[in-house]
């Protein structure tokens, strides 16, 4: 059947989008880290690959729909990217 085919096509292009969203992110939570909260740098690296994301979305010719799939996984990749940054910190601060 062609119809579910595309249906998967789609399903793992929202997928690998998702990821790949979660995946930009992290560097950028990272990284955020060591800025002050609500500095200018803080809000950059907040915002610096939500047009990357849109983008690849719009390159892939994904509907609007998606985008709260996205900034799901972007937000997702900041926390993992800030709690990496955090724990790191504090292993280097323990004896």
């Amino acid at each position: 059947m062609p119809g579910k085919e595309l249906y998967m096509e789609g399903v793992i292009l929202i997928i690998g989008l998702v990821i790949l969203a979660l995946i930009v992110s992290i560097p950028c939570g990272y990284i955020r880290q060591n800025y002050p909260k609500y500095s200018f740098m803080w809000f950059f690296l907040i915002h610096l690959p939500i047009p990357f994301i849109v983008l690849l979305r719009i390159k892939a010719g994904l509907s609007w729909h998606i985008i709260p799939l996205t900034l799901g996984g972007s937000v997702a990749g900041q926390i993992i990217g800030g709690a990496v940054s955090r724990r790191r910190k504090q292993n280097a601060k323990a004896p």
